[in-house]
């Protein structure tokens, strides 16, 4: 899974082509996503102790992981997510770290 929490995506797929929005949630088992004002829709609830009015309650629903693209912090475009190898300096040891396929900047 490319995608984390926190990052930037631009959805390149369905309803919502060309939103941008922040990643607040993932479902890895199941390869979905909630994306901060994106695929919004509608849910009705009765009245409770925890919602004494009821009605009508707007939230976002996840969206699958191909439908959406991160967006490189630094050239602003939408992007594949490269791995570059990287030595650790404190440790000296080899980490992968996410790359821009276009910039080659790290995120």
């Amino acid at each position: 899974m490319n995608v984390r929490k926190n990052d930037t995506v631009m959805v390149v797929s369905g309803n919502s082509l060309g939103k941008q929005g922040k990643v607040l949630k993932l479902f890895p088992d199941k390869g979905r996503l909630i994306i901060e004002g994106v695929n919004i829709v509608k849910r009705h609830s009765r009245p409770s102790q925890k919602n004494p009015q009821g009605g009508v309650v707007q939230k976002e629903a996840p969206i699958h992981l191909s439908n959406v693209m991160v967006v490189c912090p630094k050239c602003g475009k939408p992007t594949r997510v490269g791995h570059a190898p990287v030595t650790d300096t404190t440790s000296g040891k080899e980490k992968k770290m996410r790359v821009c396929r276009h910039c080659n900047e790290m995120f």
